[in-house]
């Protein structure tokens, strides 16, 4: 009997160390080991708790166990700065799953502010991502960048002076960005190559570009779909493109309110979207060269409707688009199709269909094959198809423990 109760107790003994702890942290001298060693030294369930107070960071930091919160005591009271890092990497890289990081400033990192890659239901929320000297080429490309993720939760998160994009999601499934701030960034909000996406409730100003959702070739997770941006609010975004040359972005002219490209089954409902110079909405065709077999270049079955559309389209900077606003009176409609339906697959010319309804003045720039000249555009109105939109996409619906609530 006795033997019994101490491995009763000795088991006891063990399940009681397992439980989660909370590792405290304050700023102070060598910032960089002691914040990583705790997150090498986190179990599952562990919270490291970061008090208010700036941590100066020579080094990228990296978390690969799951189930762990990194807290702090909010925006602009933790603040995580990385202005003296050695090296071009991430602030925070996590590839592990059920991680929640919350409450803290990541401040002018080399590389990409916040990242993960191959997670599982990862969260982000009460963040603030900014470079302090504004908009930079020399800036990190992404403020907050989930990438081959799945069931990923961006809320309530601030980022300014990205050279690519503020909030960006790359080969991701089931994802919800919402309530959060993209400002003077290239882009403010990109879903790249992602599946189920919600993007709802944020405010996206003062960028090149505001909202866009792109299908690139090449990648190891392609065919982006069923992605809804809706109750958002789009305004003057006005900031020139200072992208490094090469970046896809680069290309996104000032002044585009919402971009769709070459994306299928898009909704584009109820924003608010004023003082966009180039746009309110666009829908294009990629129009790269790409060697991609599997890749459609081709916007498909896109929805835009119920949309609160201010002044837009008033000096379009993509290329002709001059020509064309002078064409129609002087300014562009709210909603602009390039009109591209064929693109070149090796030798073949492929034709698909593109379907776009629409509830608002719309045209179509005619370009009808990908990669076509600006001087190839013919204007013309743009008329809904005679068959009825399809069914309204689902609500993304992230899993009951999905770490910072649903």
């Amino acid at each position: 009997m006795r033997r019994i109760l101490i491995a009763a107790l000795g088991l006891l003994g063990g399940l009681g160390a397992l439980e989660a702890r909370t590792i405290l942290l304050k700023p102070g001298r060598d910032d960089t080991t002691r914040l990583q060693q705790a997150l090498i030294d986190a179990r599952p369930g562990d919270t490291v708790r970061l008090a208010a107070g700036t941590y100066r960071l020579t080094m990228g930091l990296s978390l690969d166990v799951d189930g762990v919160t990194v807290r702090g005591a909010g925006p602009g009271r933790t603040i995580l700065d990385f202005s003296g890092q050695e090296g071009a990497g991430e602030g925070l890289l996590i590839t592990s799953s059920r991680v929640w990081v919350t409450g803290l400033t990541v401040r002018d990192p080399r590389g990409d502010g916040i990242k993960s890659k191959g997670s599982d239901r990862v969260s982000f929320t009460d963040l603030e991502v900014v470079w302090s000297g504004g908009p930079k080429s020399t800036n990190g490309a992404y403020g907050v960048y989930p990438v081959e993720s799945s069931n990923v939760l961006i809320d309530r998160v601030t980022v300014r002076g990205a050279s690519d994009t503020g909030i960006y999601v790359g080969q991701s499934r089931h994802v919800v960005v919402r309530r959060s701030l993209a400002e003077y960034n290239v882009a403010g909000i990109e879903i790249e190559n992602s599946q189920h996406a919600d993007v709802h409730d944020n405010l996206v100003q003062h960028n090149t570009g505001g909202i866009l959702v792109f299908d690139l070739p090449d990648l190891p997770v392609k065919d982006g779909h069923s992605t809804r941006v809706f109750r958002n609010r789009v305004l003057a975004n006005d900031t020139p493109n200072f992208a490094p040359p090469g970046n896809i972005v680069a290309q996104v002219p000032v002044g585009t309110g919402i971009m769709v490209m070459a994306n299928r089954r898009v909704e584009v409902v109820d924003n608010e979207v004023d003082g966009n110079a180039s746009a309110a909405v666009m829908v294009i065709a990629y129009s790269r060269p790409f060697t991609d077999a599997r890749y459609n270049p081709l916007p498909r079955d896109v929805v835009v409707r119920g949309n609160r559309l201010g002044r837009n389209g008033f000096a379009p900077a993509f290329p002709g688009g001059a020509d064309v606003a002078a064409a129609v009176g002087g300014t562009l409609p709210p909603v602009v199709w390039d009109g591209v339906t064929r693109f070149r697959r090796g030798e073949a010319l492929v034709a698909e269909p593109v379907r776009l309804w629409v509830d608002a003045p719309a045209m179509t720039l005619g370009l009808g094959e990908a990669g076509a000249a600006p001087q190839a555009a013919r204007p013309g109105p743009l008329a809904s198809p005679a068959d009825p939109p399809p069914p309204d996409l689902a609500p993304v619906i992230l899993p009951e423990d999905q770490p910072g609530g649903r």
